[in-house]
């Protein structure tokens, strides 16, 4: 059978008594927390692996190989014939507490080949114990930092809140106040008319009176009069009709405006939904990318750790290098003093002969003295030829070193273009972060300009429906009752039936039409779904709001006047203005989620792996 199985490799340092190094590997399963098997090397048992499976490696190149062999294994897992694969073999029919046996087999046409077998171990009750509790305490370690998350979110959506709040109540008082001048701009109007008009009343009895006392002497003269005002009075009315239709025209732009704007209503909610799905899908391209950039962090780190150890090697080597000339300059010193002693005895040799020439009579003895020194020389010409092997083998094994010292420089040379390389991309990655982040801004002050050009039409269209309710009303119902002021001017209606003796103003309205979203239901549901490797979780949370069914029977009382209730549904991207209750649920469903930054241990490498189980 087939099993996802994660691999931690990690190299001790044991000082007491003795300091040496041994290396645990360990194979767990995520899905099941009790399977454990442990596997600890030292490295007299790695000389006796080496020599039984004939390998060619050294116990400190060890890791790292075996690290390349799984990542071979995990590259070929996905295909129908894998070139390299794990097979955990035991003996039993069933892995119970039985040892196993982990082979790297490489599969061909021919043969299979085991790169390696290594024997694993079960774990005890207590070695389960503990890898259970380092698992709880690192669970425990991300839900308190899942949490602070948490708490600073809320105190931000807290401080929003109340700032919208603070904005609200500035813009309703700045409502108010329009709404107060605007009625008294009316009112000096409707006033500056009625003394108008009872003034013209006033003129026109006054020239009544002076019409009928001059009746009887210029009748003539009042009959051409009486013509010229019947002429006059004429022309006013065909202007009136005039006027008149011009109104009526007006009337019939406003409806097919009202139309106009109610089809651009429409067209602006579809540019709002389609806007929300371009946030959503930026969204996810963003967890992607947060995903990617996480991947080549680690990936950062591990060539980082990499160089340093190459560093270190490069200080060791030159540390040897330095050493070696020291040597070399001994050596050179100690050439130069016998040299010095070689010209010292050919000049003393020379004097000799002088000698000799001189005293012939001691030609024996001088003779006798000749071979001693004559066989010093030997011996100091010897010496001088070991010297020179020496000084040769060194300086070969100095050209030997400075070869890897430069073979070392090219191969760092390679890793600093590569990690220049990986920082390019790590900074396009970051660039197209910024122009998503760029990108979601503008869509978010497009859905809040769309919403304020809403709201103005709703204030807009709800001025218009209640002018018409209000004439409709007074002209359907018998319980409302319409006054003629003294002035001429109609008085406001009442509503007796509801209950309201004051006028209707649309305010009233509009906080009866918000009374309704008090009562909602909200349903929650936050399925999350998890993967061997990789975890993907896929929030999704539905806000129901419930709206009274009386709504359009009521609208005479004062009742739900305005916009329909889907202007007033819960949005995605909303603040609401009655608590935290929505926002504190919405946290709650979106809490699994929140990204959490795993930290690399420093001397282990994790690398998860598909292990082959036959039988």
């Amino acid at each position: 059978r087939r099993l996802n199985v994660r691999v931690n490799i990690e190299l001790l340092s044991i000082s007491n008594p003795v300091h040496k190094k041994d290396l645990a590997v360990r194979l767990t399963d995520d899905t099941d927390p009790f399977f454990l098997y442990n596997l600890v090397i030292s490295e007299e048992d790695f000389q006796s692996l080496k020599s039984q499976q004939g390998l060619l490696v050294d116990f400190s190149a060890f890791p790292q190989k075996f690290i390349d062999l799984l990542h071979q294994c995990i590259q070929e897992q996905n295909k129908d014939i894998p070139r390299f694969m794990l097979q955990l073999v035991s003996s039993a029919s069933v892995l119970d507490h039985t040892p196993v046996s982990l082979n790297v087999v490489e599969t061909n046409p021919f043969k299979h080949l085991t790169h390696l077998s290594l024997k694993f171990l079960p774990g005890s009750d207590a070695e389960i114990k503990k890898f259970l509790a380092s698992c709880l305490k690192r669970l425990k370690e991300d839900k308190i930092t899942l949490e602070e998350k948490f708490r600073k979110t809320e105190e931000d959506l807290t401080r929003q809140l109340s700032y919208t709040q603070q904005s609200l109540s500035e813009k309703s008082r700045e409502l108010d106040k329009l709404k107060n001048e605007w009625t008294s701009f009316s009112t000096a109007l409707t006033n500056k008319h009625t003394q108008e008009l009872t003034n013209e009343k006033e003129r026109a009895l006054q020239s009544q009176a002076q019409y009928q006392q001059q009746h009887e002497q210029q009748k003539k003269e009042l009959e051409n009069l009486h013509q010229k005002s019947i002429q006059q009075l004429q022309n006013r009315l065909a202007e009136l009709e005039v006027i008149n239709k011009d109104l009526t025209e007006r009337r019939y732009k406003g409806d097919s405006t009202v139309r106009e704007l109610k089809a651009k209503l429409s067209g602006i909610e579809d540019e709002c939904q389609r806007a929300k799905q371009e946030v959503l899908s930026l969204r996810r391209e963003n967890t992607t990318l947060d995903a990617e950039c996480h991947e080549k962090e680690k990936l950062i780190n591990q060539l980082q750790t990499r160089v340093a150890v190459l560093e270190q090697e490069i200080k060791d080597k030159d540390q040897l290098v330095n050493r070696t000339k020291e040597v070399l300059d001994a050596t050179q010193e100690q050439k130069v003093i016998l040299e010095e002693s070689t010209e010292k005895k050919q000049s003393h040799i020379e004097k000799l002969e002088t000698t000799i020439k001189s005293l012939s009579g001691e030609l024996l003895k001088a003779n006798e003295i000749i071979k001693k020194l004559q066989g010093d020389l030997k011996t100091l010409m010897s010496k001088l030829k070991l010297k020179n092997t020496v000084t040769i083998q060194q300086e070969k094994l100095l050209a030997e070193k400075e070869e890897r010292l430069q073979k070392e420089q090219r191969e760092l040379q390679d890793m600093g273009q590569s990690l220049r390389l990986k920082e390019q991309e790590v900074c396009k990655l970051q660039e197209q972060l910024e122009t998503t982040i760029q990108k979601l801004e503008e869509s978010k002050q497009l859905l809040k300009t769309n919403e304020n050009v809403i709201t103005w039409l709703n204030k807009q269209l709800n001025e218009v429906q209640m002018g018409k309710k209000l004439e409709t009303s007074a002209s359907a119902h018998g319980g409302v009752r319409t006054a003629i002021s003294p002035h001429g001017m109609p008085d406001r209606p009442s509503f007796p039936s509801s209950g309201i003796g004051h006028p209707l103003s649309p305010l009233y309205a509009f906080q009866n039409f918000l009374e309704p979203a008090h009562h909602k239901n909200v349903s929650s549901q936050c399925p999350i779904q998890f993967n061997t490797q990789l975890s993907k979780m896929n929030p999704c949370s539905d806000v129901q709001t419930v709206t009274p069914a009386n709504h359009p029977a009521n609208k005479e009382n004062g009742e739900n006047l305005g916009l329909d209730s889907k202007y007033f549904k819960k949005k995605d991207d909303s603040i609401p203005l009655r608590g935290l209750s929505q926002n504190t649920l919405n946290a709650e469903c979106l809490k699994p989620y929140l990204p959490t930054k795993a930290q690399p241990s420093p001397k282990a490498a994790v690398t998860p792996a598909s292990a082959y189980f036959p039988g």
